[in-house]
């Protein structure tokens, strides 16, 4: 800034007035804070002259709106004064709720909300439970794979999980429940598979084409309005926990705020005898 010839005309001065609208001003500390770092002397001359046009032209339409809007400008004057007053109470609330707010959510409190509010938590999808490998023709021993594949012995599952690198995609984990529109995105070829064919417990489907074998192990299904399991639900369920959590808190503040003040006659309801 100080090789910008602009403000060295005004060097004496510490804070020039740089341009004025109407009885407003805009000073040099006001661009200080805005002009980029390691700007040349050329680029900081017009920066400087598009920042002042900028600011005169807003200036100038904000001037000539609040002559011509008379009316509406008692509107606008009460939305800016609200939303002043939502944005120092929010952030107040949010400095609270950060400080006091109990973000400890058990099992167990997941589990009671889950029981009470079971209805509440029907699928609107299908789920499986399944695991799957995809391997090309070069590899070796092709049926040593699918015999670990089928097999439910749990030292075999791991020897496969050994064996991952040589799959070209894989999924060994057939505990967790997944969106089925999710399991057609990884196993393209499912999209063309007729869901009440595939969607069988313990079904197994094979699928070879010219890349190579496709092995798909339907585990469990859950179909559309069944209940969620509480494994599947449970973030949401801590979520909402901790909504209300917050909502609970928020309310006993405003209520203690409400009892202090009458207390302390800081508020005071006037009525008639």
């Amino acid at each position: 800034m100080v090789s910008c010839d602009y403000f060295a005309l005004k060097k004496s001065d510490e804070n020039p007035a740089l341009a004025k609208v109407y009885e407003e001003y805009l000073y040099l500390n006001d661009l200080k804070s805005v002009i980029p770092k390691q700007i040349s002397k050329e680029d900081s001359l017009v920066f400087v002259n598009n920042f002042i046009n900028n600011w005169a032209r807003q200036k100038l339409l904000l001037k000539k709106a609040k002559i011509n809007l008379n009316e509406e400008k008692l509107t606008f004057d009460k939305l800016v004064t609200q939303y002043k007053e939502d944005l120092y109470i929010n952030k107040y609330k949010e400095a609270v709720v950060k400080q006091y707010l109990d973000t400890l959510v058990t099992d167990g409190d997941i589990s009671i909300f889950y029981d009470n509010n079971h209805e509440n938590f029907r699928l609107n999808e299908i789920l499986v439970q399944l695991k799957y490998i995809q391997f090309g023709n070069d590899v070796l021993n092709p049926k040593e794979f699918i015999k670990l594949f089928k097999s439910e012995n749990k030292e075999d599952l791991e020897m496969l999980d050994d064996l991952s690198l040589q799959l070209k995609s894989a999924s060994l984990n057939d505990s967790i429940w997944i969106r089925y529109s999710d399991v057609l995105n990884k196993i393209p070829f499912l999209k063309s598979e007729d869901p009440d064919r595939i969607l069988k417990k313990l079904n197994i489907i094979e699928n070879k084409d010219s890349l190579g074998l496709y092995l798909v192990a339907i585990k469990d299904v859950l179909k559309r309005n069944d209940f969620a399991p509480i494994s599947y639900i449970a973030p949401t369920i801590k979520e909402i926990i901790l909504h209300k959590r917050k909502l609970s808190l928020i309310k006993k503040i405003e209520e203690t705020l409400t009892e202090d003040a009458i207390k302390n006659k800081e508020f005071e309801i006037f009525t008639e005898n």
